[in-house]
């Protein structure tokens, strides 16, 4: 018994240098370190409603994925929580569904059809969460209850599919705008041959103003790769040239007697486009 206690006197000193030497943490700190709370978490992420945020009875909140939103009800009042037109609900969970009325309804029909989550708590007090799943995103909100100054309804807006119209509309625009202005018909040529390998993305046709040629493709460019375009000048040699693209159409800020079309590598696809005198024939296989 006595040798025991001598051995364990011995092996503390040694287990207190251990765990007192540098860079070392005590299983005590460690402990001490993980179960820590982060406080604050979900008040960090939370968004309150504001009195500028009102329009008439509904508070409307800017959507952001990861957001969660207070939702604040009171006893004896539904609040109404709608949802984006269009939009499809496909799931409402709650923390607490003993002690609040949760329920959907819909308003509207075709395109303005849109989907209302009903929450009502039976009294003052209360606290819960609530996760609505959509075919579009993802609701997380804060709901509590008060005795008075329950919200009528509330909404979002959502600048992510504001921004995402906008660039549609911008792209509808440039792809219905002119791929040249100021330009008469009577300045327009069309001798050039399009001839070579007749690949999906081949030109129906090229022409030019005087200043710039325009090389129009079938619609099945926008879905495919598109070639590079290449000038071959006397001695057979190509060079890449700048080309900007309006739609289905390259334009080339030149006049060139001969350019190629040139896609992949192994099997390279190569469509010339050449040309040809005012009036002269086209050759075989343009």
């Amino acid at each position: 018994m006595t040798r025991t206690l001598a051995i364990a006197a011995l092996l503390t000193p040694c287990l207190i240098l251990a765990d007192t030497s540098a860079g070392a943490t005590s299983p005590r700190d460690s402990s001490k370190r993980a179960s820590t709370p982060i406080v604050g978490a979900d008040g960090a992420r939370t968004i309150e409603p504001v009195a500028q945020g009102f329009i008439n009875a509904v508070q409307v909140y800017p959507f952001a994925d990861g957001a969660i939103y207070h939702v604040i009800t009171a006893p004896e009042r539904v609040t109404d929580i709608a949802l984006q037109p269009g939009e499809t609900l496909v799931a409402v969970a709650s923390g607490d569904t003993a002690r609040w009325v949760i329920g959907d309804t819909i308003s509207g029909s075709a395109t303005e059809r849109r989907t209302h989550v009903l929450v009502k708590p039976f009294s003052a007090g209360l606290a819960t969460n609530l996760v609505i799943t959509t075919d579009r995103r993802t609701y997380h909100l804060n709901l509590t209850s008060r005795t008075k100054s329950a919200m009528a309804a509330l909404s979002w807006t959502y600048p992510q599919d504001a921004l995402i119209a906008l660039k549609r509309t911008a792209a509808a625009a440039e792809a219905a705008a002119p791929v040249a202005a100021g330009v008469e018909v009577e300045q327009l040529h069309f001798n050039y041959a399009v001839s070579g390998d007749r690949p999906a993305w081949r030109p129906l046709r090229a022409f030019d103003d005087g200043r710039q040629t325009f090389i129009e493709f079938p619609a099945t460019l926008a879905v495919g790769e598109a070639p590079p375009i290449f000038l071959v000048d006397g001695k057979g040699e190509a060079q890449l040239v700048n080309y900007r693209v309006k739609g289905r159409f390259y334009v080339v800020d030149r006049i060139f007697d001969v350019a190629e079309l040139r896609l992949g590598t192994k099997h390279q696809q190569i469509v010339q486009i050449r040309r040809v005198a005012e009036g002269a024939p086209k050759r075989r296989g343009s």
